[in-house]
């Protein structure tokens, strides 16, 4: 972490940003992101088991379209940043798709799963300058969980009312073939700190 930290200030005074940024306000950033991550995390696992045990895959189905954005939304009207879920294999083709930044980072989570790298264990926290100013950035890699498989798994473990009903949902799926343990995607947290 102290090396994570360290390479963002000295990116910050390679590009000659000025500014207050210190260890501290980066560690204190990457703890708030994180917090954030998590809530989305519980709170959508929460819903979903809920309607699993409610209502089955079928149903559940419904939770990944429209509770887990209200959640991500919520989070971010009430924090003024932006929380979302992105994923290199995109389920919804209207929320999900990773910018440059979160595409390279995922690529790197997948890199990293592939070196033996537990995926509960991944984060990355950067201050990355973009055309519309700089902005802190933080992405936590989100494990397939068993009860994800109902909907992720292979597509021919997947019992026809599901297959028909994600068809319906989501006709540009993406999102199946995964296995337990494998990355599904990530959180992201994008906070703007100033602009050019």
């Amino acid at each position: 972490m102290a090396s994570r930290t360290w390479s963002v200030l000295l990116t910050l005074a390679s590009l000659g940003l000025h500014g207050a940024a210190t260890a501290n306000d980066t560690e204190a950033a990457t703890a708030q992101a994180r917090q954030w991550a998590t809530q989305l995390v519980q709170q959508t696992g929460a819903a979903l088991k809920k309607e699993l045990a409610a209502s089955g895959p079928e149903g559940a189905i419904g939770v990944c379209k429209q509770v887990a954005p209200e959640i991500a939304g919520n989070l971010s009207r009430e924090n003024g940043v932006r929380v979302a879920r992105v994923s290199l294999k995109v389920r919804n083709a209207v929320l999900g798709h990773p910018d440059a930044w979160e595409q390279a980072v995922l690529a790197d989570f997948d890199r990293r799963a592939a070196a033996g790298e537990k995926p509960e264990a991944m984060e990355r926290a950067e201050i990355v300058l973009e055309p519309a100013g700089r902005y802190f950035r933080y992405m936590k890699a989100i494990p397939t969980q068993p009860m994800c498989l109902a909907c992720h798994g292979a597509t021919e473990t997947l019992p026809p009312s599901i297959v028909e009903k994600l068809a319906a949902e989501y006709p540009k799926d993406r999102a199946t073939g995964y296995s337990a343990g494998q990355i599904r995607g990530a959180v992201t947290v994008k906070r703007l700190l100033d602009t050019p």
